[in-house]
């Protein structure tokens, strides 16, 4: 994210907290997609992400005031996005498997420089549901280790095994010795 986005966010951040609609509605624009991007990787579900999404937003709105740097946003919204999940998840009683499979189209509408191979979007949403979210936020939300533990709410060290586990699955999966 360009340094002027993350100001203009964090503009809207503020002005969100001090009661300004405008603000809000622009702020639920610009973060939106990635959070119900976030979502869909977690739930392997567009209607579910949606709704999951949404119950964010209400617990963003009212945690607002609580937060403490407004440069923090992303990283704190996408944790938020991320306990819906687990809840909704918890809340169905499913098991791993059915969160498994992650929508084939969800990954093809992301940036440019993930769709640059059909192959690579299909290894991608291969992956178990908590490897292709940790992926996702490293390399394509450009999150730090640290962030991406803050955001899916594990430790740093489940971050980079998570990581590691990922990598080797996609090189096997691109090099056509397995099926992830």
């Amino acid at each position: 994210m360009s340094d002027a986005r993350r100001a203009y966010e964090e503009f809207l951040v503020a002005s969100t907290r001090a009661g300004d609609q405008k603000a809000a509605i622009a702020l639920v624009e610009l973060r939106g997609p990635r959070l119900l991007l976030h979502a869909t990787r977690l739930l392997g579900n567009h209607e579910e992400a949606q709704d999951a999404v949404q119950d964010a937003w209400v617990d963003v709105f009212k945690g607002l005031r609580s937060l403490r740097s407004d440069a923090a946003f992303p990283v704190w919204a996408l944790r938020i996005v991320t306990r819906k999940c687990a809840a909704l998840i918890k809340g169905k009683q499913r098991d791993r498997s059915i969160a498994a499979s992650v929508a084939e189209g969800s990954l093809e509408n992301m940036a440019p420089s993930l769709t640059e191979t059909r192959d690579l979007a299909r290894a991608i949403a291969a992956l178990p549901p908590a490897q292709a979210a940790t992926i996702a936020l490293f390399y394509i939300e450009d999150l730090s280790l640290t962030e991406v533990s803050i955001a899916l709410d594990v430790p740093v060290g489940t971050v980079k095994s998570r990581l590691s586990e990922a990598r080797k699955n996609l090189k096997s999966a691109l090099e056509g010795e397995t099926d992830v």
